[in-house]
């Protein structure tokens, strides 16, 4: 990889690594904010604010961790909704730069907002947090967008992978540099754990707007075709999607694997975004030790997915994803009956470990199920974030629905299970390549 980057002109390899700088820009919120600390700090502060568990929101009341799956259910719908237009947007209207730009400085500027959410201003926190999360998957949308652009066919496997690579440097190391702020508080200057914790936000969007313009200084639109300016998105966007459907249902490998990942990807997505929730609810874990689970899920996923990578590479795809999604089964039964934190521990660590390996072996198996000589991959895996984004709507509303009707958290990671399940039963009859794919 090192010595085809160095063969390409200068100016060439100064824009791929621009584009890749985003991942490090914008991976920070992913990991720190989505993930590590705001779930835990939501609830702390909604529990001191309204004096336990239950918060008013537009005059109703909910169960603060409720509220909050059905937050990021809300967001990940509208996100849904949004990338059939948005795709269509980068695709023909030659504006992804300007695109990327507005959901970058919408997202950032959220985080940096959420340092005025205190607990009792719930509307403006939660509005802070949905209006983050639509501001990060939009623009990834066109930053994905740009890499056919300026990439060479060859390369495009390696750009896209150091890019993965610098977003997970640079979200480990701050979440690092944030687990040191908010534990030793007192030696930077804070209070108290929750004005430490509150600064991690806008230090989170000045991360992202100030290495983002690494990227903005580089990347360049296409000139527009000017007679697709008045190209109706939504249409195009749509009809995309059903002309990829159509092909979709013509290939029963393809057809089977994708419903099998809309069950499993249900419970992979909603377990892993609502952990954090169940550690502080259901364990008791504090703040920095639920920062500390974060960290040990991040570096043991990549050892994760490079294991189930060989895994798959000498038993083959099914037999691979199929051992995943038994060791998922497991964890969402086990998560019923964990009753200490040195369980939980244990628990998130073989959970980091199929973490990696599930969302990579999904990715590189639908890849391989692509048909031969098909040249609008794109569209094939816009579709694939379609059904992803669909599972991560029902699954995350369907946590919190469980857990508002039965009181409690484990109910609803047990429940996760059927849909592992069902995942399995219908992966049993799809047929899958049985070699590691290379493009």
């Amino acid at each position: 990889m090192i010595k085809s980057f160095k063969s390409l002109p200068k100016e060439q390899r100064k824009l791929l690594n621009a584009w890749c700088s985003y991942d490090w820009a914008n991976s920070v919120y992913n990991l720190i904010v989505t993930t590590a600390i705001f779930p835990v700090y939501y609830l702390g502060v909604t529990k001191l604010a309204f004096s336990g568990d239950v918060v008013s929101f537009f005059g109703f009341s909910f169960k603060n961790e409720v509220l909050y799956s059905y937050a990021i259910s809300f967001s990940f719908l509208v996100i849904m909704l949004l990338s059939p237009i948005l795709s269509g947007i980068a695709d023909y209207g030659g504006k992804k730069k300007k695109f990327m730009q507005f959901f970058t400085y919408l997202g950032a500027s959220a985080c940096i907002g959420l340092y005025f959410f205190t607990g009792e201003n719930i509307v403006y926190g939660v509005s802070c947090a949905v209006l983050a999360s639509l501001g990060y998957a939009g623009s990834l949308v066109f930053y994905n967008a740009f890499l056919a652009d300026i990439s060479p066919k060859d390369l495009v496997d390696d750009v896209s992978a150091k890019g993965f690579s610098l977003g997970y440097i640079g979200s480990v190391i701050l979440l690092i540099v944030s687990l040191l702020i908010i534990t030793f508080f007192d030696s930077f200057g804070f209070s108290d754990k929750l004005a430490a914790t509150r600064f991690i936000f806008p230090l989170v969007g000045i991360w992202w707007i100030g290495f983002a313009q690494i990227a903005f200084n580089k990347l360049k639109d296409k000139s527009a075709d000017q007679s697709k300016e008045k190209v109706n998105y939504l249409k195009n966007g749509l009809l995309e999607l059903s002309k990829v459907l159509k092909k979709i249902i013509s290939f029963p490998s393809l057809k089977k694997f994708l419903a099998a990942f809309l069950f499993y990807n249900l419970g992979v997505q909603t377990v892993m975004l609502l952990a954090p929730l169940f550690g502080e609810k259901e364990i008791g874990m504090e703040g920095t030790e639920m920062i500390l689970v974060v960290l040990i899920l991040q570096l043991v996923a990549i050892a994760g997915a490079s294991l189930m990578a060989k895994l798959s590479d000498r038993k083959g795809n099914k037999f691979a994803i199929l051992g995943a999604l038994l060791i998922w089964l497991f964890i969402c039964i086990a998560s019923f009956f964990l009753s200490s934190k040195i369980q939980f521990y244990a628990l998130a660590a073989l959970l980091g470990f199929v973490m990696g390996g599930i969302q990579s072996l999904s990715r590189s198996t639908y890849a391989k199920l692509l048909p031969d000589n098909e040249h609008d991959t794109a569209s094939f895996f816009s579709f694939y974030d379609i059904t992803e984004k669909l599972s991560i709507v029902a699954g995350t509303f369907l946590y919190g629905f469980i857990a508002e009707i039965t009181g409690s958290m484990r109910n609803s990671t047990l429940f996760m299970a059927l849909f592992f399940i069902a995942g399995i039963l219908i992966l049993l009859t799809a047929k899958l390549p049985l070699k590691k794919y290379n493009r």
